[in-house]
């Protein structure tokens, strides 16, 4: 049951931080005891040595999305942030930073920046949850720790990638100003778990450190190097008001997608919509059946096999594509890596036949 929201004039309007069992075997980890407790840290501020420990495995998570409904005018690009978990590339971020997309870049931090291409290999998009895979081994990991153990009062300290700014993450620091809060969170683009445009959160953690856009997925850090929650949304309206998803509500999920994730799909990269007769004549198609081609995932298999905006698909593999369904079910047919002979007919009626090897779909199928 959905806990009402409690309005005050400070946080009339959330907005998401993001948009412009089997324990985990972690590898490398920061170990509370690696990191010391501030005493040990003789001379040093312990904010600084946490940060100076736990900075290289605060990812960069962008995306390059499609507008299902654009017609050939594009989607855009989304910057959040995410954490590594495991040194072979399993990530946590946020459902929204990836949700739609067609391409999911991580980028380690500077001065390496590293890019890699990532897929989700589980989550729960009602709970806000993405868990990522990237090809990469002996990665530095931010261990978990226990919200459960969380005081009013508590120092944190919240790293992302807040406005996209170059040069590396932005660290802000606070205190544990609530925890258990339920809110509810204004997302036009939310296309799943939520209800006419808001995403709601429960027994979400409210701190007074700074979150903005682009830190949606980043860690809230307890003193000890551990994440107690996943940065999530920041209040629109008012200062110093920040909300987490607390760590203990997000471990079942994580410790699923590790235990058992998704497999790699097969993925063309392409948004079609059925050809019919209306749309026949309002693009003055040259055909009556097939995939119509009203985007594609940019350097995607498709566009990179030469396959274009326009285009429709008519053969895949051999097999006649009357529509949109028999074109996404014979893509899942095949394995990443396939390389497959696409027919299509161009606007002006050529048909021409393109190779295309195909990638692995960055979102579940």
């Amino acid at each position: 049951m959905r806990r009402p929201l409690v309005a005050t004039a400070a946080a009339a309007v959330l907005l998401l931080a993001a948009c412009t069992r089997t324990v985990i075997e972690p590898g490398p980890v920061l170990s509370p005891a690696l990191l010391g407790s501030p005493a040990d840290v003789q001379g040093a501020d312990p904010v600084v040595s946490l940060v100076e420990r736990v900075r290289p495995a605060v990812v960069n998570v962008t995306t390059d999305t499609i507008d299902l409904g654009s017609f050939g005018q594009g989607g855009g690009h989304g910057v959040g942030t995410g954490f590594v978990i495991r040194a072979d590339g399993v990530i946590v971020t946020n459902y929204h930073v990836v949700e739609g997309a067609q391409r999911i870049t991580v980028i380690t931090p500077e001065p390496e920046a590293d890019r890699y291409q990532a897929r989700v290999i589980g989550g729960d998009a009602a709970a806000d949850l993405a868990v990522l895979k990237i090809d990469a081994q002996g990665l530095q990991t931010i261990p978990l720790g226990d919200s459960a153990d969380l005081k009013l009062g508590q120092q944190v300290v919240a790293i992302g990638y807040a406005l996209a700014l170059k040069g590396g993450p932005t660290v802000t620091t606070g205190i544990v100003s609530a925890l258990g809060r339920s809110i509810d969170v204004s997302d036009p683009a939310c296309r799943e778990a939520c209800e006419n445009g808001v995403r709601t959160y429960s027994d979400v953690i409210q701190t007074d450190a700074a979150i903005n856009p682009g830190n949606s997925g980043g860690p809230l850090l307890n003193l000890a190097g551990e994440v107690i929650g996943i940065n999530s949304a920041g209040a629109g309206s008012a200062e110093n008001i920040g909300f987490a998803i607390a760590i203990d509500a997000a471990k079942p999920t994580i410790e699923s997608a590790v235990e058992d994730p998704s497999a790699p799909v097969a993925y063309l990269g392409v948004v079609t919509q059925d050809v019919t007769d209306g749309l026949s004549f309002q693009f003055a198609l040259p055909v009556t059946s097939g995939a119509y081609i009203v985007d594609l995932a940019p350097e995607g298999p498709a566009e990179s096999a030469g396959i274009a905006v326009g285009d429709v698909v008519v053969e895949f593999g051999g097999r006649e594509v009357g529509d949109s369904a028999t074109l996404g079910a014979l893509i899942r047919a095949r394995e990443p890596g396939d390389e497959v002979e696409v027919v299509v007919v161009g606007p002006g009626g050529e048909r021409r036949t393109e190779s295309v090897t195909l990638g692995v779909n960055p979102l579940p199928s």
